[in-house]
């Protein structure tokens, strides 16, 4: 039980953070996006040094999907892992959505209506977001897999090799899609903002899932045998 709490307050922690500088801080000009790219990226490393003894610090279903699939996990495990993140992320939204309305987050701040929701329309639609999103976490995934692999792993670096890529992920996709990467960190905001972001919410659960699994699959493929 304490694995998944600890995925939960992880994952809260990344979807608060995260977001949160995507609301505060905007993604309308290069500062932004750099910033927002940054604390996903910080917000990895630091759990991961937090609660990665505890759980692995996961803290995304995609990354859970891809280790249960690579054998290293039972599935009630990944099961659990699954409930807690998303948990966690509903909840770290719901701190998020009550800062904003507390404090009547200005709009120059960037979008606080949005909090930091995922969107299709400027990948070129579904199938644009789609891509994006299954590609982002494949490599994403795939670097996780490689870095926490025993013996040939990164060891007690892997946090700051994962944390790093995604900052490479976010500064690529964020004008695309606004990066997800992680159905649990898209799930919580898109609850509470509704409407279209509801109605996309699918692709950012679907595509990063199907990207998981894919790495999963390569890493198995060229990983040396332990």
């Amino acid at each position: 039980m304490k694995k998944y709490i600890a995925e939960c307050i992880g994952t809260m922690v990344l979807t608060l953070l995260g977001c949160g500088t995507a609301v505060f801080l905007g993604c309308g000009d290069t500062a932004g996006v750099v910033g927002t790219a940054l604390a996903f990226g910080l917000s990895v490393v630091a759990m991961a040094y937090a609660i990665g003894g505890i759980s692995g610090c996961h803290i995304n279903p995609a990354i859970t999907l891809g280790v249960a699939l690579s054998g290293r996990m039972s599935w009630k495990d990944a099961c659990g892992y699954w409930v807690g993140q998303i948990v966690g992320g509903i909840l770290g939204a719901a701190i998020l959505f009550l800062i904003v309305k507390v404090t009547g987050a200005p709009g120059a701040m960037g979008n606080p209506a949005g909090l930091g929701t995922n969107a299709v329309a400027n990948a070129g639609g579904v199938g644009g977001a789609f891509l994006v999103e299954c590609v982002a976490t494949f490599i994403f995934v795939l670097v996780v897999l490689g870095t926490t692999t025993p013996k040939i792993g990164a060891g007690n670096h892997a946090g700051i090799a994962i944390g790093l890529t995604l900052v490479l992920v976010h500064l690529v996709c964020i004008n695309l899609t606004g990066t997800s990467v992680n159905p649990a960190r898209s799930i919580g905001p898109a609850l509470f903002v509704g409407g279209q972001a509801l109605k996309d919410l699918w692709v950012f659960i679907v595509a990063p899932l199907v990207g998981g699994a894919l790495s999963a699959c390569v890493w198995g493929a060229i990983a040396p045998k332990e």
